[in-house]
């Protein structure tokens, strides 16, 4: 294993610590683990808490800030925060207004994120949770029952972090982050698997002439394992079976096309080329794209695609302005 770190244990500690030593104007750390929430507490306005294991970097830290997340919680890499570490966030934000978690759908992510929702509710504080399960690729997974929880996630915070923004109450807040999961759909491929520091070798092995096809941001197995094929056909696969689960036609989208860490902007926009042609054929309108690394896997070589069906609302949502260390709007 070759990596730029100084011990496989202190690898979250010490990249938490950077990233608030890069973004002090963004970002605090707590005492009580790894959680970072908003430098400057913004109260009567609903507090946003997300978060999951560490190693999808920017995600989550990297989207706390004006527009956004109030906090994010990074448990050990790929692995779920402790519902203590959630319960110290929630605390943290906390307002009169409420608190909204958004989790994605692993099994121990909203099991630890519930228990510290019973916590935080314990001592009053009112807190309502949505779950993201975009990916399309698998219904139950090694880490899942029902579908997981991938970079559709991006969606969420940036929609329901604008209107939380803007004041509005816990309950509208909810459903927005709600009607965002119900209109985004995500899959994704990899041709290359990432190592975990503690593990110190490769997650899985694929040949050189091999792709995963459905991959989980985990390195989890997808639908099936295949020959690499060209990029435009690779994202034909997954756009059929995206365009398969909600009816697209005629609507305007926006679209993420997300590296898993290795793969390069060039590969990405030679995918969105493809996207954006398949898309216009379908009558499908592009009304913002965002292309880059937005929830990765580590060092995996690999992408997913990202479609949210918008309406008005969706749309000024998502125009809102942002300020966070990893978006800006």
């Amino acid at each position: 294993m070759k990596k730029f770190i100084n011990a496989p244990e202190q690898v979250e500690d010490q990249m938490i610590q950077g990233m608030v030593k890069a973004y002090p104007q963004y970002l605090r750390k707590l005492d009580c683990g790894n959680v970072v929430v908003r430098s400057n507490k913004k109260e009567g306005k609903v507090a946003l808490i997300s978060g999951g294991g560490s190693g999808h970097e920017p995600a989550h830290g990297g989207y706390v800030g004006e527009g956004m997340l109030d906090a994010a919680v990074a448990g050990a890499v790929f692995t779920s925060p402790t519902p203590d570490q959630v319960y110290e966030g929630i605390k943290a934000i906390a307002t009169d207004a409420g608190v909204l978690m958004v989790i994605k759908n692993y099994t121990g992510d909203v099991m630890n994120f519930e228990m510290a929702a019973e916590m935080a509710q314990a001592d009053g504080i009112a807190v309502k949770q949505v779950v993201v399960n975009d990916d399309v690729a698998v219904k139950d997974s090694l880490y899942t029952v029902g579908r997981r929880g991938v970079a559709g996630t991006i969606f969420v915070h940036k929609i329901a972090g604008a209107l939380a923004e803007t004041g509005a109450d816990l309950d509208a807040v909810t459903d927005v982050a709600q009607k965002v999961i119900d209109n985004v759909r995500t899959m994704g491929a990899a041709i290359r698997p990432c190592t975990v520091p503690a593990a110190g070798k490769p997650g899985f092995e694929l040949g050189e002439d091999e792709m995963e096809v459905g991959i989980g941001i985990h390195g989890e197995p997808g639908t099936h394992r295949e020959k690499i094929k060209p990029a435009d056909e690779i994202v034909d696969m997954l756009l059929e079976q995206i365009l398969a689960d909600i009816d697209y036609s005629g609507s305007e989208v926006a679209v993420m096309v997300n590296s898993a860490g290795a793969t390069p902007l060039m590969e990405l926009y030679i995918i969105y080329n493809r996207v954006a042609d398949v898309l216009a054929q379908k009558g499908i309108s592009v009304y913002k794209a965002l292309v880059g690394e937005y929830m990765t896997s580590i060092e995996m070589e690999g992408f997913s695609i990202s479609l949210l069906k918008l309406d008005d609302q969706l749309k000024g949502l998502l125009d809102a302005g942002a300020d966070t260390p990893a978006f800006k709007a």
